[in-house]
């Protein structure tokens, strides 16, 4: 079977590629959505902040969306991505799983970041539910009681300040002695956020499986109803091999119009920024989707040397 094509190939299929596949889709676009492993959200019981979605479950959030593509050319496949190649003449090779190739004009990425959480036993458990990095995504449902957060830098201490607006009862735990400035010590007393600097054991849940408490290297329990955690985030295999441009915090560097340092290959949502919502991704998505179309519609149009993936009867 010779090679199949698209014109553009979307790697992720969060809210970010979602998004994006919709704008294409309706711009008249043959699409190939490659999605594989579980989502980076997949521990979390519900997504909130979506206007419209609050409080819907990730798992039916992405059926919604993929079954509102099917009235368009966008292939949904559950296959992973294992290199892009720029061709000479133009356009990308992207290799999948299984050996298959498609031939596309552009390339969007949508991947996400990868989360790497402290080893504090106990702590991958309870991530998504009531440990969370978010207070946007799961603090209404945590609002007013005892909140932990991993704090071992100062700007992790700024944060704890941050969510007091969530509740009043905050413990810092900085998992061994910490040396803060006075006027911080100071700012943190005013709004009642207790610093806790024994050693992390483990993060205790109870028969819900829900937080109740932390151990700490005495063996104390410290009541805690909730606990935010800001992991290291690092991109995916796939975007360390292409050699993309990242800004000094790890991010993928897109111009404005979503391009990255690869001509052809753009990205949006969580690997380009810190600011990592749900909603963030899918408008960014949709932002890349519109600007990438545009550069395509006003450019030589290749001609189709090779099967079209709806020609193949592939899977929506």
């Amino acid at each position: 079977m010779s090679e199949l094509t698209a014109d553009v190939v979307i790697v992720g299929g969060g809210p970010g590629g979602l998004g994006a596949a919709l704008a294409l889709g309706r711009a008249a676009k043959r699409v190939l959505l490659c999605d594989a492993g579980a989502p980076r959200n997949s521990a979390a019981e519900h997504m909130h902040g979506f206007v419209t979605r609050d409080g819907i479950p990730p798992v039916e959030f992405r059926r919604i969306a993929r079954e509102q593509l099917r009235p368009y050319a966008v292939t949904s496949k559950e296959v992973g991505v294992t290199g892009i190649e720029q061709r000479r003449a133009g356009g990308f090779a992207v290799m999948l799983e299984g050996g298959l190739s498609v031939s596309c004009r552009r390339v969007l990425l949508t991947l996400g970041m990868i989360d790497e959480l402290p080893d504090v036993p106990g702590l991958r458990e309870l991530w998504g539910t009531s440990a969370f990095s978010c207070p946007y995504c799961h603090g209404w449902e945590a609002r007013g009681r005892r909140w932990g957060i991993l704090a071992t830098s100062a700007e992790l201490f700024e944060f704890a300040l941050f969510l007091t607006g969530w509740t009043s009862d905050v413990v810092a735990f900085t998992d061994g002695p910490v040396d803060l400035p006075a006027d911080l010590r100071a700012r943190l007393a005013r709004a009642g956020v207790s610093i806790d600097p024994r050693r992390v054991r483990r993060m205790i849940a109870g028969p819900d499986r829900r937080l109740t408490a932390v151990e700490t290297e005495d063996r104390e329990h410290v009541p805690c109803e909730a606990m935010v955690v800001r992991p290291r985030q690092t991109q995916t295999d796939l975007v360390r091999r292409l050699g993309l441009t990242l800004d000094a915090d790890g991010f993928v560097r897109t111009d404005e119009n979503g391009q990255t340092s690869m001509q052809g290959i753009y990205a949006a949502g969580d690997l380009t920024t810190p600011m990592q919502a749900a909603i963030f991704a899918a408008a960014a998505g949709t932002r890349a989707a519109y600007r990438l179309n545009h550069a395509m519609n006003l450019e030589a149009r290749p001609n189709r040397d090779g099967d079209d993936l709806q020609s193949q009867g592939e899977a929506r």
